[in-house]
């Protein structure tokens, strides 16, 4: 049977117009994506500005991890229902109450950041924009009808971009005019028209059976995803398929701050340009799903999202240096020419970048199992947020220790494992991806010691692999500064043990958390993938 014809870009506007399912799962999008765009983007750039080093700017972007831990609380939110409204619009609501509180916060620290507190503050925002993401996404799989699916997807994605730019937007281009203070109450305000779009939204005609423990909540989504014999390969894939491009774009606002481009220019820029990129990428992307395949579109706009970041170097090479890397020093004007190339990049880029998220999105669903779509859509979602957070480190100190040229290079390198990884499962010109090959893996029990070494041995590995990793750096960045030394990792790694300053201990923060994150990973797949006997099991003979 040929499949269904998928709605264009007007007809999925008009849709959402007329209907009010994805009228309101369209503006709760806006919703979901403006704390996002005020961490990633607004908020580097506010400590850039005000003289913030790039190491810590780049380390900043842990404070975006409850984003990726999200799915640890996802079942509450399955599980409990508030006393107003319906069960997910009353997480929304309780979630976008301390959203406007936590950034009205960040005015008291407008004029004169400490980095300790701006952590606290984006830690707690972080964590009620991902419960609300929970809700929203929970709400948009029980809301639509099935026609109307495809339809959203474009609408949904767009806005929530849009919100994203919008409000790291209005952050960079006005706060060093008009102060940041006054910027981050704005964007506090906006939380209540979101809130009437909350109420305003219809309940599900038809809920969803309740859960009724914490067990079935917790327990049966995340089985069902790892008995599967591909479950390691699709979730590499997930976090893989965008640590390139995120790699190359985690620290492109200071790239522009210190090529001396103004405010306006990089406001102009992310903002209008680069909005108008991604938006018409995500509709272009998710609609080519239906006309070339889901599979050819993965790897068609995988591709051009790998280039995306090259169109930098052109940046780069016409501006030498970082003529404004100091704070109070005035460096070069950009000319005309230089600012419509830096214009030119960043349309190229959110294009890229766009086709690729599109068509992405549609994977997300696809691979959903509708039954546990709410706490299986978070689970894949912290996944690939994780592809998004490990690359900000990384991304300030490569350029820290390598320069721009490198950071930018590496961002096409760093894209060709998930190539590989798609490879497994949708193979170079195949329509679709195959993602129920295989049966479920037969179930042999771990006794708890096993899964402790297991997750003891992948923890340590990720552990030395992020040392290894941070004294390298270090020792190659010494030795670009003093030409003609060696490379000494030797001694980098005694000063990585040897912390004396905040930022020496976020240095060494890296590596501990690339560890953690190794050793629970890979403690979780094996106990939900072969689950846990008792101390005493043993295997029959055979």
């Amino acid at each position: 049977m040929a499949p269904a014809k998928r709605a264009g870009t007007l007809e999925s506007l008009r849709a959402a117009l007329r209907s009010r399912r994805i009228g309101a799962v369209t503006l709760q999008s806006f919703s979901s994506g403006l704390p996002l765009g005020l961490v990633w983007i607004a908020l580097p750039a506010w400590l850039t500005y005000r003289g913030v080093d790039i190491k810590t700017v780049g380390l900043f972007a842990l404070s975006q991890a409850p984003w990726s831990f999200k799915f640890l609380w996802a079942p509450l939110v399955d599980r409990f229902r508030l006393p107003f409204l319906g069960r997910q619009r009353s997480w929304m609501i309780v979630s976008q109450v301390f959203l406007a509180v936590g950034i009205a916060l960040f005015a008291t620290q407008g004029s004169a950041p400490q980095v300790g507190a701006v952590v606290a503050i984006s830690l707690a925002v972080a964590f009620w924009s991902a419960t609300q993401d929970i809700a929203i996404d929970s709400y948009a799989v029980e809301i639509l009808e099935r026609s109307e699916q495809g339809l959203a997807v474009g609408a949904r994605t767009a806005l929530y971009r849009a919100a994203v730019l919008v409000s790291g937007a209005i952050a960079i281009t006005y706060g060093q005019r008009y102060g940041w203070p006054r910027v981050f109450e704005i964007l506090a305000l906006l939380f209540l028209p979101m809130m009437l779009v909350v109420i305003w939204s219809p309940e599900p005609s038809a809920p969803a059976r309740p859960v009724r423990t914490l067990k079935e909540a917790v327990f049966e989504p995340f089985v069902g995803i790892f008995r599967k014999s591909r479950a390691i390969e699709i979730i590499a894939f997930l976090l893989l398929y965008k640590f390139g491009e995120n790699l190359g774009t985690a620290v492109i606002r200071p790239f522009l701050i210190k090529k001396c481009f103004v405010p306006e220019d990089v406001g102009l820029a992310t903002a209008t340009i680069g909005l108008t990129g991604i938006i018409l990428g995500t509709f272009f992307g998710g609609w080519m799903t239906d006309r070339i395949g889901l599979g050819k579109a993965l790897w068609l706009f995988g591709f051009l999202q790998s280039i995306g970041s090259l169109s930098y170097l052109a940046i780069h090479f016409m501006t030498p240096g970082e003529p404004c890397g100091t704070p109070g020093v005035v460096g070069l004007v950009q000319p005309l020419g230089h600012r419509l190339a830096m214009y030119a990049a960043v349309g190229i880029e959110n294009v890229f970048l766009g086709t690729a998220t599109g068509a992405f999105g549609v994977f997300l669903l696809r691979l959903t199992q509708k039954q546990f779509s709410a706490t299986q859509y978070a689970l894949f979602s912290s996944i690939f947020a994780v592809g998004r957070i490990l690359p900000g480190p990384l991304a300030g100190v490569l350029v820290d220790a390598a320069g721009w040229t490198t950071l930018f290079v590496m961002s096409f390198v760093f894209s060709i494992p998930g190539f590989l990884l798609l490879q497994r499962f949708a193979p170079l010109g195949k329509w679709e991806p195959d993602l129920e090959a295989g049966e479920e893996r037969e179930r042999i029990p771990l006794r708890r010691g096993s899964l402790l070494l297991s997750g003891l041995a992948a923890g340590i590995i990720g552990l030395l692999t992020g040392v290894l990793a941070s004294a390298f750096l270090a020792a190659l960045k010494a030795m670009r500064a003093r030409p003609g030394a060696k490379l000494d990792v030797a001694m980098q790694l005694a000063r990585l043990f040897s912390p004396a300053s905040p930022s020496d201990w976020l240095r060494l923060a890296g590596p501990l958390c690339l560890g953690l994150f190794c050793g629970l990973a890979a403690a979780a797949l094996l106990a939900a993938r072969h689950g846990i006997g008792a101390a005493s099991h043993r295997t029959s003979p055979s």
